[in-house]
């Protein structure tokens, strides 16, 4: 125990962060003053998170080593990571409660689903102040990028390379992590100055284009409009999302080939062209099925399929219309879509495009190891920003690993919400698997009459979507073993 808490700084550095995170909806009152009321429910969790940070980062001891087996590396950024995610949830569920906008477990719902990016949400945004439709919107720009990698930004430390890999950021796209991290929050504001630029062209209020854009990019999916994209029926807007919606889930080290104008380096990645033919493949048959189901124009059908296939894939949740009437066919492949989810190394959720393309490459593998004696079968690869990189038994092993593991947890959490939310099967594993990958369409179940117990279940979904699993896994486990260990040593001494 004594050896995490040696790290007792870097975990005031996050409080600290999370805290002025969650004061920062503040800076709308200028503009918003009849809001001025619901001050003191930001500033109380958010000042008090910066003291508490303050009094750890300046009385808590610095990290001066770190453990060089892989085990304990992995245990402790875990751990760090799970402190982060869950004290951020905390602080961020407090102005709503203090607010007296939501009791506390659909408030912890609404900040797990904002910080997640997921977007399923437990409010009525028809009646919600502009405050907290900023707050929900800010929490889910900044959980995109995630509290670890908004750490390195200002501060990096020995263990910065360890909790930038468990926050689920694979790839180290510069020379070093720090550079990395920065170079990827440029391009994400750059992103967020243009997108709010285009959809105040386009029409939306510059409050409305900040917060769409806000959770566009993060693949987050909240919205000022109880319609969501719907509410403004305007072509040029839905564009505009898809178009932020696709860099959101793009990898952070793919974009940075495309920003750098490598554009035919960026087509070259495997995740990205398997991305693309995925949209190639189900946009044109959900488009036909929702003609034929909505009797809608085929060019009608086409739109809104466009955009919510690219909405599901890429777990941002915004919609442009109910789902109550649409086919079973089109509803499977949404489904389908939130499953597989947006790019590894991006702000979306799911089992991501790399892994699913991965597991197609070893099927295809396999069949062909069965067809054509081994030595004329070629070492696999696939392509990667950094280039190629092989598949070998490493790399198959975990990629199945977490693949089953995510189906698992799908198909058992489908099946417990029959139960809490009383409805059918199609209906559970739509809403679920909207949690499981933080994608945050809803087909009913979820909204502010849902009942607590399947929040909950939901909100387990959506911290396990967003961290990877494995990460909740190792993290439990090992601090798990860390109070046995203090407990064992009580009572032996």
């Amino acid at each position: 125990m004594k050896k995490f808490w040696s790290d007792s700084s870097s975990l005031g550095k996050l409080s600290i962060l999370i805290g002025l995170f969650v004061v920062a909806p503040l800076i709308v009152l200028p503009w918003y003053p009849e809001d001025a009321k619901y001050t003191l429910s930001f500033l109380l969790p958010g000042g008090g998170s910066i003291l508490l940070g303050l009094l750890l980062s300046i009385f808590g001891k610095k990290d001066t080593e770190v453990p060089t087996d892989w085990k304990s590396q992995m245990g402790r950024s875990s751990l760090t990571v799970l402190f982060a995610w869950g004290w951020g949830v905390l602080i961020g569920a407090l102005p709503f409660v203090m607010g007296e906008q939501l009791r506390m477990i659909p408030a912890l719902f609404e900040a797990v689903s904002g910080w997640t990016t997921t977007g399923l949400s437990a409010m009525d945004v028809s009646i919600v102040p502009t405050i907290y439709l900023f707050h929900r919107s800010f929490m889910q720009y900044c959980g995109g990028l995630g509290f670890i990698m908004m750490m390195i930004i200002f501060i990096s430390n020995k263990q910065s390379m360890n909790l930038y890999s468990a926050e689920g950021h694979p790839d180290k796209i510069m020379p070093n992590i720090k550079k990395t991290v920065q170079a990827i929050f440029i391009i994400y504001n750059i992103c967020l100055v243009l997108g709010s630029i285009a959809y105040r062209i386009a029409g939306m209020t510059w409050f409305d284009s900040i917060c769409h854009c806000m959770c566009s990019l993060s693949t987050g999916g909240f919205s000022t409009k109880l319609m969501s994209i719907g509410e403004y029926n305007s072509l040029s807007i839905e564009i505009i999302t898809i178009v932020l919606m696709l860099i959101g889930t793009t990898n952070f080290a793919a974009l940075l080939l495309l920003a750098r104008g490598k554009v035919r380096s960026f087509f070259r990645v495997s995740e990205v062209k398997f991305m693309f033919i995925l949209l190639a493949v189900f946009i044109p048959p959900t488009a036909v099925s929702l003609a034929h189901g909505l009797n809608i124009s085929l060019a009608e059908g086409f739109r809104k399929s466009a955009f919510d296939v690219v909405s599901a894939l890429s777990t941002t949740g915004y919609s442009t219309m109910s789902y109550a009437d649409w086919p079973h066919f089109a509803i499977g492949v949404l489904i389908l879509m939130m499953v597989i989810g947006g790019g590894i190394g991006s702000t979306a959720g799911g089992i991501k495009i790399s892994r699913v393309y991965l597991m197609l490459r070893m099927c295809a593998l396999q069949i062909k190891k069965k067809l054509s004696p081994d030595r004329n079968v070629e070492a696999p690869y696939y392509v990667k920003a950094s280039g190629k990189t092989p598949i070998d038994r490493e790399l198959a092993d975990d990629t199945t690993g977490f693949v089953m593991a995510y189906l698992v947890i799908y198909i058992i959490g489908s099946l417990v919400m029959t139960v809490t939310a009383d409805c059918t099967l199609m209906e559970a594993m739509f809403d679920f698997a909207s949690s499981l990958s933080t994608v945050g369409l809803s087909i009913g179940i979820t909204g502010p009459m849902t009942n607590n117990a399947t929040l909950i279940v939901e909100m387990i979904g959506m911290l396990l979507g967003r961290l990877e699993i494995f990460i909740v896994v190792v993290g439990f486990t090992f601090g798990f073993g860390m109070l046995k260990d203090m407990f064992r040593r009580k009572r032996n001494g």
